[in-house]
This record gives C-alpha cells, structure tokens and sequence, in this order.
C-alpha cells in the first residue's frame, strides 16, 4: 500500500482512507456485519486511516470502529489510525443544532469517543464545522492540550477558509485539513489548498465520488429513503440529478477506454492531484472498497487528465454540496 503524509507534521497514513459514516448514518440502512467486514478488509488490504464522527448515528460508528479494532488481528489493530470529528449538537430525534468548540466541551466530546472506541488515544481529532461563538484558537487551544496529555495524537482541521486556517496554525501544528474536494467539488484550488500547501497541512479529502453520484452506479431513476441524506441535497434533485449524471455519462467515456469503472477513475483524479492530498472512500461492503482499491492501480498521464477535466469542467455541477441550512455552516464556503 502506497502511503502518504498527513501533513509536515502528521503521521504516514495509507494513500486512501476508509471513511466510516455511511456504516451507521444518512444513507440508508447499513448491514452490521458487513461493515465489520469491509473494515477488516481495509485493514488487511494496507489501509490505515480509519474516519468517522461521534454524532455518526449518536456514538454508534464510533461503537462499530471500536468492535471492529477489538475483532481484528493484533498486527492489524496497531496499524489502524483513527480520525474523529466532534461538536456537532444533536437531539433525540436526530436533529441537528448546532456546533460547541468551547474548551470544557472539547474534553467532553473526546472523553467519550475514547471510551466508544476502546482506544488510548485519538490519533485525529478535529471539529466538524467551525462554531461561529468559539474562536478557532481556543478550539484548537483545547486540542492541543490533549495533545500534550497524551488523549490525542494530532490536531485537524474540518471545512474552514484560509483565514480560519492561518489562525488555527499559529496556535498549534496541524496536521490535515478534512474537506470534500472531487471532480465536481474543486472550491479548495482557488484559496485554501494554496493555503494548506504553504503551510504544510495536508488535506483529507471526503466525498471524492460526491456520495455516489460520480460512482457509476447511481441510477437516474434511483429512490432514496427519507432518511437518506440524498434524498435532500440539491445535487440529487429534478434538473440537477439529470444534468449531473450527463457529466457521469461524459466520464463513463473515459473510463472505459482504461479499462476501469467509473469510480476508479474519479478516484484516480483525486488521487493525482499532490502527494498531500489522502483521498477518503466511503466504502460501505467489501464489494465496493475492492473496487475504490483498484483506483491505486490506475495511471493518468497528463493527456488522460486533461481529457477528464474537459468532460467534467470545475464549474459543470448543478447545484450546492449542501441544502442551504447546512451550506451556512461552512466556514470553507465564505
């Protein structure tokens, strides 16, 4: 497995990630034990870095990650880095309101994700989405603290601008910047992934098949449960879902003269795009993490790449990455 830094100061991870959230959360109903399965299998295959949220399901991903781990050979175990957001405000019902970045509540939120994940230490440990009321320095301020105490490993960062980036750095080192970047996500090349680069932070990019959509394997006439997060998200809507699959078809071209599927190759566009940048897959089933795998093996020269932009242009995608309430709480959006 190919590795590469999480920033000048973070660790080696494996060239991509497993991201954990669709294993307990907002697409659909998961199968358990099969998640346990792809995790195992990630592990075996030479993955390293492991993501999830505590508010993924309430505690229950990191519970999942926690069984897995404890499931898995020793060898395999001790590998296993482990990303975790945290701040975001939930209710019993599942709503959302809101993010807490206040120090006291730093602690809080870490206590329990180690508890959940039957781990030492978090080797990641980030803020979902800035909150407008905590200053990022006293944030980052009470990472770092747990850093020093030995409950977390290094300090990230989730969807923030430039600005918010600079100041978190001049409090403590930062390891990567968490945030959707893929072929129809690209905002991060205009400032921020300047900004990380000059810096020395890496970038872990979730979303890199934009939830599917960019997969190859979203259907036109495809319905989504209520409680899929899809089902709301403007991407996935009427003109929108229709013009975007168009940009899928332009793709699918592409891919087949490799030889690959679609996903792979959208996956091997991320993966081409700097050494800083670890790519995260959200494989739910074995199936699907074998084939974001066999991306690593897919080589684009600079003809291939300039093919694949020229199919799907940085400002072809219709519609918003999030329904407007969520869009208000991205730092990385002003």
């Amino acid at each position: 497995m190919e590795t590469r830094p999480l920033g000048v100061t973070g660790p080696r991870v494996s060239a991509l990630g497993l991201g954990c959230m669709g294993m307990s959360a907002l697409y659909g109903r998961a199968d358990r034990a099969e998640s346990v399965a792809t995790i195992h299998a990630a592990l075996e295959a030479g993955v390293t870095l492991l993501d999830t949220g505590d508010f993924y399901g309430m505690g229950h991903n990191e519970m999942l990650i926690g069984e897995a781990l404890r499931a898995a050979p020793a060898t395999r175990r001790e590998q296993a880095l482990v990303s975790v957001k945290f701040g975001a405000l939930r209710g019993p019902d599942g709503s959302w309101s809101g993010y807490d970045g206040r120090p006291a509540a730093v602690r809080n939120f870490a206590a329990y994700s180690l508890q959940r994940l039957g781990v030492d230490h978090i080797d990641v440990y980030r803020i979902a989405r800035l909150d407008p009321d905590v200053p990022i320095e006293e944030t980052v301020g009470a990472i770092a603290e747990l850093v020093e105490k030995g409950h977390v490993r290094h300090v990230g960062l989730s969807e923030v601008g430039a600005g918010t980036i600079r100041r978190a750095a001049a409090t403590a080192p930062i390891a990567d910047l968490q945030i959707e970047y893929s072929l129809i996500s690209r905002g991060i090349e205009d400032e921020i992934l300047p900004t990380t680069r000059e810096l020395g932070i890496g970038v872990t990019a979730y979303g890199v098949l934009s939830r599917g959509l960019i997969s190859g394997h979203f259907g036109r006439d495809r319905q989504l449960a209520a409680d899929d997060f899809r089902a709301h998200s403007p991407r996935f809507q009427g003109d929108n879902l229709r013009r975007n699959l168009d940009l899928v078809d332009a793709l699918r071209t592409i891919a087949e003269q490799h030889g690959v599927s679609v996903a792979q190759i959208a996956i091997a566009w991320a993966l081409s795009r700097g050494e800083d940048i670890v790519p995260l897959v959200g494989a739910r089933t074995r199936e699907r993490l074998a084939e974001a795998l066999g991306a690593l093996d897919v080589t684009l020269g600079e003809s291939d790449l300039r093919a694949i932009e020229t199919a799907v242009p940085a400002d072809a995608v219709a519609g918003e990455r999030y329904p407007a309430a969520q869009m208000a709480h991205l730092d990385s959006e002003r």
